[in-house]
């Protein structure tokens, strides 16, 4: 599933072709994906018309694209908003059409007179798709309900996470890698860069967050920060459907250090890489370079 560096890497690639330009609704549908238009309860999915080309942002100029976790925001100059979430298959993706079924919404991008150049068309088409409908469409009709419902839903975000903030909100006796999936403690970190960070920082992921001391949340919210920002420039990890706005595959996957490589060696220290499940989810670390809990679950202080 997307996280944050493979939204925020969408978000730099689609900004230059929406900023200043008019979106125009071509078609809508097919309607079994999750959607949530103004004022109108929970998201779900639908076989009907669930939201208006208004909500759609039908005839907007795009103002800004903003990102918060793994959560991407599409501002028009009227305030009007539309959010993003990809799921586990989704994609936005402009200037060519989007390959395979499940294009539930296409939009015309007409470009200013400003941005057209010799030669270039005059419009290009945006297409939001979602095989597997894990994602879905936001609307919200300012940006001031847009942030509060960011702000009382998610946690600060990873890719400027403090030390500090990281420490407030982690606490009590979970896991610190189930901590890390939480979204209201640190929004966009999902189960790559969790195994990722963990390993950059040195710490056992079974760690209860209780047991982590100050210096090990430093060296964790550096960690979280330094492994997105690597991955963001290699544009993100195309494990399976993600591609940019531009639809290209990220290469962040070739630098994964112990994300899905249980057994293989640790490319650190050439101790093999364990793996286990924990919150549901497959984890896997080096039992050398990350000490943290004993099988007793006491503190290792290597």
């Amino acid at each position: 599933m997307p996280e944050l560096a493979e939204i925020e890497a969408l978000r730099r690639t689609i900004a230059p072709a929406l900023i200043g330009h008019v979106l125009r609704v071509a078609t809508i549908g097919p309607y079994d994906m999750r959607a949530r238009g103004n004022g109108r309860g929970e998201g779900h999915r639908t076989k009907r018309a669930w939201m208006t080309p208004l909500e759609l942002l039908d005839r907007a100029t795009i103002h800004s694209i903003a990102r918060h976790g793994k959560r991407l925001a599409i501002i028009a100059l009227d305030g009007r908003c539309l959010v993003v979430q990809l799921g586990m298959s989704g994609q936005l993706i402009a200037g060519s059409d989007a390959h395979g079924s499940h294009q539930h919404v296409t939009w015309h991008v007409t470009k200013s007179k400003r941005g057209q150049g010799l030669g270039q068309p005059a419009s290009i088409p945006l297409i939001f798709r979602d095989p597997r409908r894990f994602g879905g469409l936001t609307a919200y009709e300012s940006t001031t309900s847009l942030y509060e419902s960011w702000s009382a839903e998610l946690g600060p975000d990873a890719l400027t996470i403090q030390a500090q903030a990281l420490r407030s909100a982690m606490t009590g006796a979970r896991a610190v890698k189930v901590a890390l999936l939480d979204q209201t403690i640190v929004a966009g970190v999902g189960n790559i860069y969790a195994d990722e960070s963990l390993h950059l920082a040195g710490i056992d992921p079974r760690m209860r967050c209780e047991q982590l001391s100050p210096k090990r949340v430093t060296a964790l919210a550096l960690a979280i920060r330094t492994i997105l920002n690597r991955a963001i420039k290699h544009g993100g990890s195309t494990l399976r459907d993600y591609r940019s706005g531009l639809g290209v595959a990220g290469t962040a996957q070739a630098l994964h250090a112990v994300y899905g490589r249980a057994g293989d060696p640790c490319g650190s220290c050439g101790e093999l890489l364990h793996g286990t499940r924990l919150g549901g989810r497959a984890t896997v670390w080096c039992r050398s370079c990350q000490p943290g809990v004993d099988s007793t679950g006491a503190v290792n202080r290597k």
